[in-house]
């Protein structure tokens, strides 16, 4: 997730309240008073619509400028400087791995987060520090030239920074998510982050060959070239943060407060009534069922993605010996086709649920790897094919990225939702390292079959991954069967699937009233 995560105040200055971003869709700006009316999970209850807005516009920004930052601190920029220096595939698949294996100290970030008073500030101690951090790297390649260190001392410098500046900024990812899921009302998701993911791609697609070009062109060689783009990179890091002065501000404790809703009512031993309130900073005793389910689909499934997927770039720049500068081009491919249909996804999951849209879409990601089986550095792989394929990877991997994160949202429990969202990324992060590590010590033994076995198993294992995906209960989803219906019927018909309407009791509706009076 560029969550990722996923995974993401400058000079950028924002519009007032009251006139409209043009990376925040009109109609989702429309639509904040009928959700937030509606809305069960976390409602933002006092939040303000102005306030929803202004948030929204800021983590739109903050997504654009921390996406610069992302793809200069890794992706094909990252992996061809090490590269040049003469990295291995071990070293190139740790590149990938160390950001997924530490996701297993978010369960500790989502522990310390519940216990402070801001979400935001809790951010900022964690993002700023791990992104300042890239600055002794910048340091290190600039006495590289004058010192002539060690190339494979550098490597190992690179690879050091990359695993302190994850381990810190594992700590606030849960933190993150959590916040964005309380400013982000439910019924918008699929439309607010389509509408920020494709603002992000469109930022990948121009940027990058940008980066790429300059790197190449530099006159110090790609080595200096790379350490002038991280100097830059960390400055807008920090743009990126300072966009989060204009989001609204979340106190965990008043929203552990808002969940005593639920509370208990036990009996003391003097035979007073007292409550027992529940909080967001217990631990689940146990997991819901239904989250089981999908964290045995997203372990395996990130298992089986990683296992090929950090080698895609190995194979253009090393094995078939492709420019850095074409290959940021297929890079920015990838995110047009991303900006196209992150829209039209959203949009989809919306009304037939992201879980549909995760296993027909995720039967066409489960293929990809064989695609990439018989491509070569000839003219037409590289001028047809290679677009094409990238084309094809930007379209589906962008329902994955957007469904997965919804469901998540979705299946996790109101009570203990932090730990929930940082239980899921443990457990990804340490299947996904592992599988990492699996294809790099394939792909590098060429007597296993080299790229080609890491290729065939990934794309095997993708498809077995989507099996748990079909047991996982989705509220507010179409069934898989109605949507296969409603495709064989007429494929026009499943983008106009619209949610059933489903008949509330009048005893429910005057709760409602009740509580929102």
């Amino acid at each position: 997730m560029v969550a990722h995560s996923q995974q993401f105040t400058s000079v950028v200055e924002f519009a007032p309240v009251k006139t409209r971003s043009p990376l925040v869709g009109v109609e989702i700006i429309e639509d904040i008073s009928i959700a937030q009316a509606s809305n069960n999970v976390n409602p933002p209850s006092k939040l303000s619509k102005s306030a929803i807005r202004s948030s929204l516009k800021a983590s739109t920004w903050d997504g654009i400028f921390a996406v610069i930052f992302s793809n200069i601190t890794g992706g094909v920029l990252l992996s061809n400087f090490l590269l040049q220096l003469g990295a291995n595939p071990i070293e190139i698949g740790m590149l990938c791995s160390v950001p997924m294996l530490v996701n297993l100290l978010q369960p500790l970030g989502a522990f310390i987060s519940e216990r402070t008073t801001s979400r935001h500030w809790y951010n900022i101690w964690i993002f700023a520090p791990s992104r300042l951090l890239w600055l002794i790297l910048v340091l290190g390649i600039a006495f590289n030239n004058w010192l002539h260190i060690a190339p494979h001392d550098l490597v190992m410098c690179t690879l050091a920074i990359l695993l302190i500046t994850n381990v810190v900024g594992a700590l606030g990812s849960a933190n993150w998510l959590t916040w964005m899921a309380v400013l982000v009302p439910q019924k918008l998701r699929g439309r607010y982050f389509g509408v920020r993911n494709s603002a992000i791609s469109l930022t990948t697609l121009l940027c990058v060959p940008i980066l790429g070009v300059a790197v190449s062109v530099c006159p110090g060689g790609t080595i200096q070239g790379y350490g002038l783009i991280l100097f830059l990179g960390v400055i807008i890091g920090l743009i990126s943060l300072s966009c989060q002065f204009f989001m609204a501000d979340i106190n965990p404790k008043e929203q552990a407060i808002k969940h005593s809703s639920k509370d208990t009512i036990i009996v003391s031993s003097s035979g007073a009534e007292e409550k027992q309130k529940s909080s967001l900073l217990e631990l689940p005793s146990h997991l819901d069922p239904n989250f089981l389910k999908f964290l045995l689909y997203f372990g395996f499934w990130a298992f089986a993605v990683n296992i090929c997927t950090p080698f895609f770039s190995l194979y253009l720049l090393d094995n078939l010996k492709i420019d850095v500068s074409l290959v940021t081009i297929y890079s920015s491919l990838t995110s047009a086709a991303t900006l196209v249909m992150m829209i039209v996804w959203g949009k989809l999951a919306d009304r037939i649920g992201n879980r549909p849209v995760l296993v027909f879409v995720g039967l066409l990601v489960g293929i990809t790897p064989l695609l990439w089986l018989g491509l070569g550095a000839d003219k037409l792989s590289v001028w047809l094919w290679f677009p094409l394929l990238h084309l094809f990877m930007g379209g589906t991997w962008a329902a994955i990225d957007l469904c997965t994160n919804n469901l998540q949202m979705v299946v996790a429990p109101e009570r203990h939702q932090a730990s929930y969202f940082a239980i899921a990324a443990a457990v990804s992060g340490v299947t996904g390292a592992l599988g990492t590590t699996a294809g790099g010590f394939l792909a590098q033994y060429t007597h296993f079959g080299g790229l080609t076995t890491v290729f065939v198993l990934s794309a095997v294992l993708r498809l077995a991954a989507l099996l748990p995906l079909i047991f996982v209960q989705e509220k507010r989803s179409q069934s898989l069967v109605e949507v296969m219906q409603a495709s064989m019927l007429n494929w026009r018909s499943l983008f106009s699937i619209k949610p059933q309407l489903v008949a509330v009791p009048v005893s429910e509706l005057e709760l409602t009233a009740d509580k929102r009076g």
